[in-house]
């Protein structure tokens, strides 16, 4: 007989693996499945200071380590694949398909699989990828030593990223397309006293030059036809992110923008049994503390929905 799992966690960011250390501590057979990225994107942010419990600030690999190891500590198994598909609801219980081609059934299922940058969608930019052109300067900052740079996106993480290579590099400039910045006032401060950090708000990326490396941007003046050519060796991209929900179109209610529609007060989807938790449903926080809150949450109600559904059965009567 196939084994059913009570839980089967997907993803391994905060959501995760505070979903994991809850579940596995009320005692469920489950499993997490940790996904393309181990750790999820805290894993590239360099020096996280606003997470409670480290005084002096904490590297993002190193949190998600020690949740990792929070989670294994209770019994949570925790396996490298990635899942591909998921048929919701075959006759109460749910039926995930791995990379290895391995199939799971589980009770109930969290899903927790983050999201993923954005990109500014221009010509030569995938091409570049990797070529001066990246999603994270902590993971490749280092290869521009001394050289000018830019960051594009005016919020916390693009703050973040030039205060790293502001460390490193000659001159970073900030591009913003409006006419402010959206990230909090602690770091705005801090910008604003680095001496090697230079500004430019309301222009846009309109060209990127370079063929086999980055060689330049043209940058166009919002409202204007002011261009402004900026001479760097790469270009990193903090702009924002999408949801990590591309197997779960047309499975499970989503919003337009992709990201995982829940009951309001809960990580309940609109499938019984599944819920989601973290930066897949959250698009207005989208900061560690508030994923693993909500991976707490998605944890209790698993509990909760197993209680109701074994009280079910022993009552011999349908979900």
């Amino acid at each position: 007989m196939k084994k059913i799992f009570d839980c089967i966690i997907i993803g391994s960011g905060p959501a995760g693996y505070t979903a994991a250390i809850y579940i596995a501590r009320a005692d469920l057979n489950h499993i997490l499945y940790t996904g393309p990225i181990p750790g999820g994107q805290l894993i590239k942010t360099n020096e996280i200071e606003n997470y409670p419990g480290f005084p002096k600030g904490v590297k993002g690999y190193l949190l998600m380590e020690n949740f990792k190891k929070q989670a294994e500590k209770f019994g949570t198994k925790i396996y490298f694949n990635n899942v591909i598909d998921i048929n919701f609801k075959l006759n109460n219980i749910h039926e995930i398909l791995l990379d290895n081609n391995k199939k799971i059934q589980t009770k109930t299922i969290i899903i927790a699989t983050g999201a993923y940058p954005k990109y500014l969608n221009i010509d030569n930019e995938k091409a570049l990828i990797g070529h001066g052109i990246s999603t994270c300067a902590t993971c490749d900052g280092f290869f521009f030593k001394k050289k000018d740079v830019a960051v594009i996106g005016g919020g916390d993480k693009a703050l973040e990223e030039a205060i790293f290579l502001s460390k490193l590099c000659n001159r970073i400039y900030i591009i913003i397309r409006k006419s402010k910045m959206r990230a909090s006032k602690i770091m705005q401060k801090k910008i604003y006293n680095i001496n090697n950090i230079k500004l430019l708000f309301n222009f846009e990326i309109k060209k990127i030059i370079g063929k086999k490396k980055l060689e330049y941007l043209i940058c166009k003046k919002n409202y204007s036809n002011e261009e402004k050519k900026i001479n760097v060796k790469a270009m990193f991209l903090a702009i924002g992110n999408s949801p990590n929900t591309n197997i779960f179109k047309n499975k499970i209610s989503l919003d337009k923008n992709g990201y995982i529609l829940t009951k309001k007060n809960s990580t309940k989807t609109n499938i019984p049994g599944v819920f989601a938790a973290g930066d897949v449903k959250d698009k207005i926080y989208r900061q560690a503390i508030t994923s693993a809150g909500t991976g707490c949450m998605a944890a209790i109600e698993v509990e909760k929905y197993l209680s109701s559904l074994d009280l079910d059965l022993d009552l011999d009567l349908e979900e």
